[in-house]
């Protein structure tokens, strides 16, 4: 059980990017990099103990400064969609980077996603990396001076557990999450539409056609977005549904069930082919799950591959997207002096 690191090389204005690699006793096995908290790679086990890695992504970091899909990264300071780019905070009006046509998405121009962290090994616990940073009050538009600890564990049940913590000096927005797209057949093996996927939910948001919520929910009932049990990803994913249509697929918020329960199941993906299964636990209120339907093609991956369209899925825990402008959903906005604290973990085991 170790953590070890190797330089990983420098922003375009000479900062020194650093790889970690997170290892349990099982093999299991996370490499993290200091620039956006990017999970670079997971290798985890299958059925007959043959290890892969689990997570699209780049063996360079060249390519993470180019990139546009978000391969693994840390998502803030808010995750997912803001309408129109504003929101209002003790009735003063804030306006962010329109990145996303006239919204707003995952933080902005230079997100999270995009600034180097500071990292620090955590000596009392195996395999323990917290990566802070200080999000300046004005930063793309957001209030408040904002000191973000997020601690990534590969733990002894082959589990990456992703604890996010910050304060800030003023009333501020957060909302932040992870962005690994995982494909449990191996991030070179294909297409996700085999895998089946479990959500525990009843109700999902419906979108705009600009994958906004507009505040309505929706029951997921005889609606291609019902994954109450385990569902093939692909079976539903052409449908002309609407909400399907607007997406391009699926890329839609669901509520979950488990009322910040870490120990109750939100979500499940099986993977039949190879036997991995990956539970995600969460405290956060829901989850976007994202099929990958833009990615294209024109990225080339760890190891050459060639990423095509739904190469890999993502399991967004989250508040609400557009939560700060649709007041019936719970609030992602901090207060001062307030603590954000949520924790989400992937654990992976074999049928």
């Amino acid at each position: 059980m170790s953590v070890s690191k190797r330089s990983f090389g420098k922003t375009n204005d000479g900062i020194e990017i650093e790889l970690f690699t997170l290892e349990n006793s099982n093999g299991v096995k996370a490499e993290i990099t200091t620039y956006g908290g990017i999970v670079v790679s997971l290798n985890v086990p299958d059925k007959n103990g043959k290890f892969d890695d689990v997570v699209l992504g780049y063996d360079k970091i060249e390519d993470y400064f180019k990139g546009t899909s978000f391969f693994g990264a840390l998502i803030g300071r808010c995750g997912n969609r803001i309408e129109n780019s504003t929101f209002k905070i003790n009735n003063t009006e804030y306006n962010v980077a329109k990145n996303e046509g006239e919204n707003h998405l995952h933080g902005g121009i230079k997100g999270f996603d995009k600034v180097v962290w500071t990292a620090k090994i955590i000596e009392a616990s195996d395999n323990t990396l917290q990566l802070s940073y200080l999000s300046k009050d004005g930063e793309e538009g957001y209030p408040g001076n904002l000191n973000v600890i997020v601690t990534y564990v590969i733990t002894s049940d082959n589990a990456l557990s992703i604890n996010y913590s910050a304060v800030s000096d003023k009333d501020t927005l957060i909302n932040l999450t992870n962005h690994s797209y995982f494909n449990l057949s191996g991030h070179s093996s294909g297409d996700i539409l085999k895998h089946k996927l479990m959500i525990n939910s009843d109700n999902f948001t419906v979108n705009d056609k600009y994958s906004i919520p507009t505040g309505e929910l929706q029951a997921v009932d005889s609606t291609p977005l019902n994954f109450k049990t385990l569902t093939a990803v692909g079976s539903n994913i052409n449908s002309d549904y609407e909400q399907i249509q607007f997406g391009v697929g699926y890329d839609h918020n669901w509520m979950l069930n488990t009322n910040g329960n870490l120990n109750e199941k939100a979500a499940q993906v099986v993977d039949e082919i190879s036997g991995r299964v990956m539970d995600v636990y969460t405290t956060k209120p829901a989850v976007q799950f994202y099929s990958g339907n833009f990615i294209n093609g024109s990225d080339i991956g760890k190891d050459g591959t060639n990423y095509q369209k739904r190469a890999g899925l993502c399991l967004e825990t989250q508040y609400v997207p557009n939560a700060v402008n649709l007041k019936s959903f719970d609030s992602p906005i901090l207060k001062a002096g307030d603590e954000y604290n949520h924790t989400t973990i992937y654990k992976f085991s074999a049928l």
